[in-house]
């Protein structure tokens, strides 16, 4: 009976051990928290320190506590805090490309749509962006608008023919001068003047 138990013991002690240690991580990353969480409490209630302050700064030392504790945890598995590390940043890198290179397409269909719905300008207009100290970027006709570029022939040069595609958002972030179609001969007169 003793060597039978002394087998199950010895065949159970690993997981067992490896049981006492998770709860021992978990248990400690608790009482952790909440000792910085009253410690916290009593340092506001001592100093004249705005709550706007005190709840993230909680909130973000319960999370890096809970965090080391859950890397101590997966240590006990066998999964390597190096590996892990690598994992999590390297994840974090590409949502960050990911995050912006979708962010100028959103928002690229966002001015799409603005602009078909405010009608700051219309196909047929003639549309110069302008940057700062009346510095003209791009002038010509709006021959085309879909929902990432709006095409304009170039007036500069009559006859060439060439076309440019500005990006929406631009026509947000610039000063933007637009003479309606019908008002197109007086332009036309003003570049034969030149």
């Amino acid at each position: 009976m003793n060597e039978q138990l002394l087998a199950i013991v010895q065949e159970w002690r690993g997981p067992l051990l490896l049981a006492a240690q998770v709860l021992a991580i978990l248990l400690g990353a608790y009482l952790l928290q909440r000792l910085v969480v009253r410690a916290l409490t009593r340092l506001g209630g001592r100093y004249p320190l705005p709550p706007e302050l005190l709840l993230p700064v909680r909130g973000g030392i319960r999370w890096l506590i809970l965090g080391g504790a859950l890397i101590m945890v997966l240590e006990r598995f066998g999964v390597s805090a190096a590996v892990l590390w690598t994992a999590i940043s390297g994840f974090v890198a590409v949502a960050a490309v990911a995050f912006f290179a979708i962010w100028s397409v959103l928002s690229n269909l966002l001015c799409a749509v603005l602009i078909l719905m405010l009608g700051p300008f219309r196909l047929g207009d003639v549309v110069e962006l302008v940057e700062a100290a009346d510095k003209p970027i791009v002038k010509g006709r709006v021959i085309d608008i879909n929902l990432l570029y709006t095409t304009l022939e170039e007036v500069a040069e009559p006859g060439t023919g060439a076309l440019v595609q500005v990006p929406n958002s631009l026509f947000f972030q610039k000063a933007v001068r637009r003479w309606r179609g019908g008002d197109l001969h007086f332009l036309n007169q003003n570049l034969q003047e030149k």
